[in-house]
């Protein structure tokens, strides 16, 4: 799970200090404000670990990416041509990862169940990306790799403090190449210290983590009469959740069935789907079904009330196959994974956006799930509020920020929410102007019925 971010000069952000990434991690506020933007580092960053090419720094991606963001001076805060963009971010290890003494391997040298990543990026000039200096902290040390003065292209490797040091093989003291993309240690370190192979591990932690980031975007694939299954077991919804009966299918051969907590009984992917979904009260019964024995294509059949006929999920309001992708992915991803969302609430019930939060806390709780959420709905917001304040979610468990923009900077507003759920410190037009809607509305009620009675 990520814990903790840091940020400089990316997009809009000129600078993001110590961001703490929470299990349920909700960002609000106004439009183009940078929400999105904190979804697409982190995206950037998992599609440059999935990228074939080690010499790229950063994949900005294309049409085809999860994300394009263009050139690197397009990503740069204000497109300044000299500046570095910054990150660190820490995160917790599915296990705790120990690190033995290759020469004693009963010694134990570095353990620990945290880590931290950090990475400086420039350009060279003709708009080619350069790491400056990368480092991991891991066990109270840190390792890095640092670039020689401006010689590009030379680096040296460093270790703090020096209670560890490298040590070289015997030979000619070569500098070390340019990192793999900006995260990894040059293949030459293994060959030119004795006692570094370690740090494989810590690239290799990196990619393990970014490998159980998942992402589903804000408009979801339209509803269709019939879906061909062919077999396939897919890693993820799609950006556009157009995997999502595919994944329901994969699950059912399998025969996966998932924890609702101690104490109460497993259920299938495709149950906990519908039982969710009925108690949203969006419908009453859902299922997917094959057109005939032994065919590939399937069918999605949906129940509205207890007493309706079964239509196909074409048939119904848009908010049943809004919200199905949302669902499958929260359940269907492996448990500790990191599910990014943007705008999850849209074109659904006021009433079913309160309740998305509910499907939230119960993944997170039940499933270690992180929820990373970008999201203008108030409803969402209120419902979180609220089970804080019925001590069924704690403020140790959400990390709520309003985003905001002014002259191009964006700002990030941590929420301070009391044990009752009450912020304390009320964004001044958060969510619009419904107070002063209201109060005007009530005034001019007064007067028209001042001129009724005059």
């Amino acid at each position: 799970m990520l814990t903790k971010f840091s940020l400089r000069n990316f997009k809009s952000w000129e600078v993001i200090k110590n961001m703490r990434l929470a299990p349920i991690t909700g960002l609000f506020g106004t439009n183009s404000s940078g929400k999105t933007s904190l979804i697409q580092f982190f995206l950037m960053l998992k599609q440059t670990v999935d990228s074939p090419d080690r010499t790229q720094v950063l994949n900005l991606g294309d049409e085809r990416s999860l994300v394009s963001l263009g050139t690197f001076r397009d990503v740069m805060h204000q497109h300044i041509k000299s500046g570095q963009l910054i990150c660190k971010f820490s995160w917790t290890l599915p296990k705790k990862l120990k690190i033995r003494d290759p020469e004693q391997r009963s010694v134990m040298l570095f353990t620990g169940g945290e880590m931290e990543f950090a990475v400086e990026i420039t350009e060279n000039g003709s708009g080619r990306m350069i790491v400056n200096r990368l480092d991991y902290s891991f066990g109270g040390h840190t390792f890095g790799l640092k670039r020689k003065s401006k010689k590009e292209g030379k680096y040296e490797l460093s270790a703090r403090p020096d209670t560890f040091r490298f040590q070289r093989t015997r030979g000619r003291p070569w500098d070390l190449p340019a990192p793999v993309k900006c995260y990894g240690f040059p293949d030459q370190v293994k060959a030119y210290y004795q006692n570094a192979g370690f740090l494989a591990d810590f690239e290799l932690a990196f990619e393990q983590m970014f490998s159980r980031i998942y992402y589903l975007g804000p408009l979801r694939e339209y509803p269709k009469r019939q879906y061909t299954w062919a077999g396939a077991h897919p890693a993820d919804m799609g950006e556009r959740g157009e995997k999502a009966i595919d994944a329901l299918l994969a699950s059912r051969e399998r025969g996966e069935k998932i924890s609702r907590g101690k104490g109460r009984p497993r259920l299938t992917l495709e149950e906990y789907v519908a039982w969710w979904l009925h108690k949203l009260k969006l419908i009453d019964a859902f299922s997917v079904e094959a057109i005939t024995k032994d065919s590939n294509l399937y069918q999605v059949w949906v129940q509205k009330t207890v007493r309706s006929s079964r239509v196909l999920i074409t048939d119904v309001g848009f908010g049943v196959s809004q919200l199905l992708p949302v669902l499958v992915l929260c359940y269907y991803v492996p448990e500790g994974a990191t599910v990014l969302l943007e705008q999850p609430e849209l074109h659904l019930h006021p009433s079913v956006q309160s309740g998305l939060a509910d499907v939230f806390i119960d993944v997170a709780k039940n499933r270690k799930v992180q929820i990373i959420l970008e999201s203008h709905s108030e409803h969402l917001l209120r419902r979180f509020q609220r089970r804080i304040a019925e001590e069924r979610l704690s403020t140790d468990d959400t990390s709520l920020y309003f985003c905001d923009i002014s002259r191009g900077i964006s700002r990030l507003v941590p929420l301070e929410l009391d044990l009752f759920g009450n912020i304390q410190n009320w964004p001044e037009g958060f969510f619009g102007d419904d107070l002063d809607e209201m109060a005007a509305m009530t005034r001019a009620a007064m007067e028209r019925q001042k001129g009724q009675r005059a």
